[in-house]
C-alpha cells in the first residue's frame, strides 16, 4: 500500500472496508510536498451537494472562486481546478466519493476523464470496494490496496503496541485480520494489556461476529430477507474452501428460492457464478447470521450438491454443520472423503470437523494431524500449529505421536525457531522408527538434519543425519541416503567421497529422468549447489518448479530459493533478483516465513551489486529479523554478507572489515558454516583498503615504498605504515595480529577452493593472495586469477580481480596497463549492472588521467583530484581538523597536510572556507557517497569512530 506511486492525473483508490483508503490518501497528502492540497471528506447526499462542497474548498485554496451563478459542471470544476494550480501543483482528495449525489458524482467523473495529460492537477478518488465501482467513476485507472502480507501485519501491530505483543498472541491476530489493517488494530485494542503480553487467555474467537460486522458498517443494511438468504448460501459455500475457491455457480445457490432475486451489489456476477467483492463482508455476513440460519443455508447447499450428483466432500461437509448434532458415522464419512484427491482447504475443514465428533481419543489425535498436514501444505502454517496442539493433547500410541512431532517439526521448521523444529523432528524420527516406520523416521532425521543445517549447527547435522541404506522399497532415484552419506562426508571434509554420494543425485536430462516429484528435484538441487555444479542445480530447481505447478505442495518457494543461490553464484544478479522476488511471494502465500527470509538475504545479496545502501538495507534488515528471532544462521550470515559488499561497493572498507571479521574468523561469533568462506575475498579486500593489512599487493592508497606508493599513501618508510594518533606500526601491535587472522582465514579459503564447490573460488584466491604478496608477486598472481576467471565465466567476480589489478598497476606507474585494467572492469561492471563498482572504475580511470565518462558525482572543479585527495578534501569540508582526518583514514598528519596542499593547489583556493563552499556544490550519487567511494558524512563518521 505504501508503495504505490501516484502517476495519472485522476486515480480511483479502492479496497475492502478496513483496507485504509483514508489512510492511503493521508499519506499522498504528506508526500504532496511540490504545492496545495484539496482533501474532501464524503459530500452531501443533496442534488450538487457533493460538487458545491468541493468548488469551495478549493476557492479556500485558491483564494477565488467560480462566476458567480455559475451551474456546476465539469466545465466549471476544470477551470477552477486549473485556477488553483496556476501557480503551483494541486493534489485533490476525495474520499468516499461513491456517497457523493449522483450529479455530483458524473461532473466529478467527466471532469477526472478531461484531466488526462494534465500535469499540474493530481485527483485521487477514494470509493468502497465491497460493491462495483459506479459507472460515473468507469475507466479511471484504479488503485486497489491489496490485503497486508503477513509481515506488514506483524510490523503495524508492533508499531501500535510498542512491540509488546506476545509472539504467539501476535501471530493469532495476523492470521485472523487475513491482511486486513482495521480489523487487526480492532482484535488489539480490545485486548487487556495481559492479554497482548500472553499472560491471560485472550477471547476466542479472535474476531467475532460483533467485530465482523462492526467493520462492515452499512454495508449489511437495506437488504431483504430473500437477499440476505442468498447472501449467506455464498458465504456457506465458500466457507470451508479457505480461499482457494472464490466462487460459487448461481444455481446451486438460489435453487429452491421461490422467486428470482436480484443480485445484491455486494456479489459479483460474472458467467452465472458469483462471490463477494470484499472477504471481509463475506465473512461479516456467515458469522453475524444465527446458528439457525447457517445450519439451513448448509441444508439447502447439501441439497443442491445431491440433486446435481454430486455426493462427495462438499455435500458431506455441508450435511455435517446442517445439525447441531450430526448423525452416527458422520465423523468415519468425512475422514473417508478427505483422504481421496482434492484442495487442501476443505480437506482440512472436513478431518478438522470429523476431529470434533470423533468418539475416540486416537482418531481425534489422528483426524486433527491429518488436518494440519492439509493445512501446511495450504499455506496456513499458524492454522496447523494449532491443529497440532489439540492432536497432541489426545495422542496416544508412539506411531500416532511421532506422526504429531513430524508434521509440528515440519511446520515449525518453515516458520518458527529452527532449534524447536528440529527437536520435534529429532523425537518424530525416534518414535517412527520404534513403531518400525522407518521411511517416515528417515524422513523425519533428514528435516531435523535440514533444521540444524539452517541453525549453523554442523555437530547437529551430523547427529541427525539417518545412516544405512534406504529401507526397503524406500525412496525412488535418487536415493536419500546417497544425499545423507554424501552430506555427512561433506561435513566431515571427506571432499571425494562426498562428490562421489552427492553426484549420484545430481542427473543429466540426457542420462535419465527422475521421478517427476518436486522433493526428488530440491535435493537434486541442494547437492549441486554443494558440488558447486551450477547448470546441474539451475535444472533441478526448474524441474522442481515445473512439477510442483498446480500441486499446492509448497516447493515453489524453496525452489526459487536454491535458484537465486545459483545465479548468484554464477554471478547472474539480474536473474538472482527475479528468482528471489517470485520465491517471496511464494513463500509468504504458503506461510513459509523462514524461506521469506532466505529470499530476503538473496535480495540483498543482488542489491549489493546493482542497487544502493538503502535497498540493501531494507532487504538485510527483514532478512535478519526473522533469522535473528528463528535462530537461521545462514540466513543471517548472508544478510550481514550482503551489506558488507555493499559497503566495500561504495567505498567504505572500514566498515566492511568491521562487519565480516567476526563472521570470517574462527569462533564463537562465525558465520554459518556453508557460507563463511564465500565472504572471505571481500573481507581480505576491506581489510587491505582498511589499511589493516600491509599487503604489497594492495590496491588502494596504501601503497608501499615507491613514489607511486607514496604520492596516495602517505609518509612510509622501512616498509612500516606510522599511524598518527594510534602508535601503530605496520606489522606490529594489533596490525600485525590482524594480519595473521587474514592470512590464517585465507589458507582456510584455500582448502575450500580445492574442493570445487564454487567455481569462482580459486580465482577469488588468487586475488586474495595477489593482495597480500609483495610486489614482485602480485603481478602474477593477478594474471593468474584472470586466467582462471576466463574458465569461470561471470562478469562480477572477474571485473574486481580488474579493479584491483588496475589499482595496483596505477600505483606502480604503469599508466598504460592501469588503463586497459580499469577499462575492462568498468565494462564488466557496468555490463552486470554494478554501478557503485562501476564509478571505483571511473574514479580510478580519472586518476589515471582518463575520462570514463557517466556519472562522477563530483563539481567539475573536484574531477580533477585523485581519490586520496578527494576523500580528504571531503572530510575538511566538514570542518574536521587534520588529525581527525588522520585518525578517519588511518594515515598521518603528514600524509593529510601533503594531500591537502596538493589539493588546494589543483582546485584554486586558500583556505578550508573556499574548500568547503567548493565541495558544497557537488552532488554525490544516491547513498551518500561520491564518485571514489568516500563517505559525504565526513565529520559524522570521525565523531562516531572516535568519540
Amino acid at each position: 500500500m505504501t508503495g504505490q506511486t501516484i502517476t495519472a492525473p485522476a486515480r480511483v483508490v479502492t479496497g475492502e472496508p478496513g483496507c485504509g483508503r483514508t489512510t492511503f490518501l493521508a499519506r499522498a497528502v504528506r508526500a504532496h510536498r511540490a504545492g496545495a492540497t484539496v482533501s474532501m471528506a464524503a459530500g452531501l447526499a443533496v442534488p450538487d451537494g457533493g460538487l458545491r462542497a468541493l468548488l469551495r474548498a478549493v476557492e479556500a485554496a485558491d483564494g477565488t472562486g467560480p462566476p458567480p451563478g455559475a451551474v456546476p459542471g465539469p466545465a466549471v470544476l476544470l477551470d477552477a481546478l486549473h485556477a488553483a494550480a496556476a501557480h503551483a501543483p494541486l493534489l485533490v482528495c476525495v474520499d468516499d466519493a461513491h456517497l457523493w449525489d449522483a450529479p455530483s458524482r458524473a461532473v466529478l467523473g467527466q471532469a477526472a476523464r478531461r484531466l488526462r495529460g494534465t500535469a499540474r492537477v493530481s485527483l485521487l478518488l477514494s470509493v468502497a470496494g465491497h460493491r462495483p465501482v459506479d459507472p460515473e467513476f468507469a475507466g479511471l485507472p484504479v488503485i486497489r490496496l491489496d490485503p497486508l502480507a503477513p509481515a506488514e501485519a506483524a510490523a503495524l501491530l508492533d508499531e501500535v503496541t510498542g512491540g509488546d505483543v506476545d509472539p504467539a498472541v501476535r501471530d493469532d491476530l495476523v492470521d485472523a485480520a487475513d491482511g486486513n489493517p482495521a480489523l487487526l488494530l480492532a482484535m488489539a485494542r480490545r485486548l487487556t494489556p495481559a492479554q497482548l503480553r500472553g499472560h491471560r487467555r485472550p477471547p476466542r474467537p479472535p474476531a467475532d461476529a460483533a467485530l465482523l460486522t462492526g467493520l462492515a458498517g452499512d454495508c449489511l443494511t437495506g437488504l431483504t430477507d430473500a437477499g440476505r438468504d442468498l447472501l449467506l448460501r455464498v458465504a456457506a459455500a465458500l466457507a470451508d474452501t479457505d480461499g482457494e475457491e472464490e466462487r460459487v455457480d448461481v444455481t446451486l445457490v438460489s435453487r429452491d428460492l421461490r422467486t428470482a432475486v436480484p443480485v445484491p451489489e455486494l456479489l459479483d456476477s460474472t458467467d452465472g457464478t458469483l462471490r463477494f467483492h470484499s472477504d471481509l463482508v463475506r465473512r461479516a455476513v456467515y458469522e453475524g447470521a444465527t446458528p439457525e440460519r447457517r445450519r439451513a443455508a448448509h441444508r439447502a447447499l447439501a441439497a443442491a450438491l445431491e440433486a446435481d450428483g454430486f455426493p462427495g466432500l462438499g455435500t458431506l461437509l455441508h450435511r455435517a454443520r446442517a445439525s447441531a448434532t450430526p448423525p452416527p458415522g458422520t465423523a468415519d464419512a468425512l475422514a473417508g472423503a478427505a483422504a481421496g484427491p482434492g484442495p487442501h482447504g476443505p480437506r482440512c475443514a472436513a478431518y478438522t470437523r470429523a476431529a470434533e465428533l470423533a468418539p475416540d481419543a486416537a482418531r481425534r489425535a489422528e483426524w486433527y494431524t491429518a488436518a494440519a498436514e492439509h493445512a501446511l501444505l495450504a499455506g496456513r502454517a499458524h492454522r496447523a500449529r494449532r491443529l497440532l496442539d489439540a492432536a497432541r493433547d489426545h495422542a496416544v500410541d508412539r506411531a500416532l505421536r511421532g506422526r504429531v512431532e513430524l508434521a509440528r517439526g515440519t511446520t515449525i521448521r518453515h516458520d518458527g525457531p529452527v532449534d524447536e523444529a528440529r527437536a520435534s523432528l529429532l523425537l518424530a524420527a525416534r518414535l517412527l522408527a520404534d513403531a518400525d516406520h522407518p521411511r517416515a523416521a528417515r524422513t523425519a532425521a533428514l528435516a531435523a538434519a535440514d533444521a540444524a543445517w539452517a541453525a549453523g549447527d554442523a555437530a547437529g547435522c551430523l547427529q541427525a543425519l539417518p545412516q544405512g541404506e534406504d529401507p526397503a522399497g524406500g525412496d525412488a532415484v535418487p536415493s536419500a541416503a546417497d544425499y545423507a552419506d554424501g552430506l555427512r562426508a561433506l561435513l566431515e571434509g571427506r571432499f571425494p567421497a562426498a562428490a562421489l554420494r552427492l553426484g549420484r543425485l545430481v542427473t543429466d536430462p540426457e542420462t535419465g529422468d527422475p521421478p517427476d516429484v518436486p522433493e526428488t528435484h530440491l535435493r537434486a538441487a541442494a547437492a549441486a549447489l554443494m558440488l558447486g555444479d551450477l547448470p546441474a542445480a539451475r535444472r533441478a530447481g526448474t524441474r522442481a518448479l515445473a512439477a510442483d505447478h498446480g500441486t499446492g505442495a509448497g516447493a515453489a518457494a524453496l525452489a526459487r530459493e536454491y535458484l537465486a543461490y545459483t545465479e548468484l553464484r554464477a554471478g547472474r544478479h539480474a536473474v538472482a533478483r527475479t528468482h528471489a522476488e517470485e520465491g517471496l511471494r511464494a513463500a509468504h502465500r504458503t506461510g513459509r516465513r523462514n524461506t521469506a527470509a532466505h529470499h530476503h538475504a538473496a535480495l540483498a545479496l543482488a542489491a549489493s551489486v546493482d542497487s544502493g545502501l538503502a535497498e540493501v538495507s531494507v532487504h538485510a534488515r527483514a532478512a535478519l529479523a526473522v533469522a535473528r528471532r528463528h535462530g537461521l544462521v545462514q540466513a543471517a550470515t548472508l544478510a550481514e554478507w550482503a551489506t558488507a559488499r555493499a559497503d566495500l561497493g561504495h567505498g567504505r572498507p572500514r566498515e566492511a572489515a568491521d562487519r565480516l571479521g567476526p563472521l570470517v574468523r574462527p569462533g564463537p561469533r562465525r558465520g554459518h558454516f556453508a557460507v563463511w568462506m564465500s565472504a572471505v575475498p571481500c573481507y581480505v579486500e576491506a581489510a587491505v583498503s582498511a589499511g589493516r593489512v600491509d599487503g604489497g599487493g594492495r590496491g588502494d592508497g596504501g601503497g608501499r615504498g615507491d613514489r607511486g606508493g607514496r604520492e596516495d599513501g602517505g609518509d612510509r618508510r622501512n616498509g612500516g605504515d606510522r599511524r598518527n594518533g594510534g602508535g601503530r606500526e605496520g606489522g606490529r601491535g594489533q596490525g600485525a595480529g590482524e594480519a595473521a587472522e587474514v592470512v590464517a582465514v585465507v589458507e582456510e579459503f584455500a582448502r575450500w577452493a580445492g574442493f570445487g564447490a564454487d567455481p569462482q573460488a580459486p580465482a577469488q584466491l588468487l586475488r586474495c593472495r595477489a593482495l597480500l604478496a609483495p610486489p614482485d608477486r602480485a603481478d602474477a598472481l593477478y594474471r593468474a586469477a584472470l586466467g582462471l576467471h576466463d574458465r569461470a565465466g561471470g562478469d562480477f567476480e572477474r571485473a574486481r580481480t580488474e579493479l584491483s589489478y588496475g589499482k595496483w598497476l596505477r600505483r606502480r606507474r604503469r599508466l598504460r596497463e592501469a588503463r586497459d585494467r580499469l577499462g575492462a572492469a568498468l565494462v564488466g561492471f557496468e555490463r552486470c549492472g554494478a554501478r557503485a563498482w562501476a564509478e571505483q572504475a571511473r574514479a580510478e580511470l580519472r586518476a589515471n588521467g582518463v575520462s570514463a565518462g557517466g556519472r562522477t558525482g563530483t563539481a567539475p572543479g573536484l574531477s580533477g583530484l585523485t581519490p586520496q585527495q578527494l576523500r580528504i578534501a571531503r572530510w575538511v569540508a566538514e570542518g574536521a581538523t587534520n588529525r581527525e582526518v588522520a585518525l578517519a583514514l588511518s594515515v598521518s598528519t603528514r600524509t593529510v597536510d601533503y594531500h591537502l596542499r596538493k589539493a588546494f593547489a589543483a582546485l584554486g583556493v586558500r583556505s578550508r572556507v573556499e574548500l568547503a563552499r567548493l565541495v558544497e556544490r557537488a552532488q554525490p550519487p544516491p547513498g551518500g557517497t561520491g564518485a571514489d567511494g568516500g563517505t559525504s558524512g565526513g565529520r559524522a563518521e570521525i565523531d562516531r569512530a572516535h568519540p
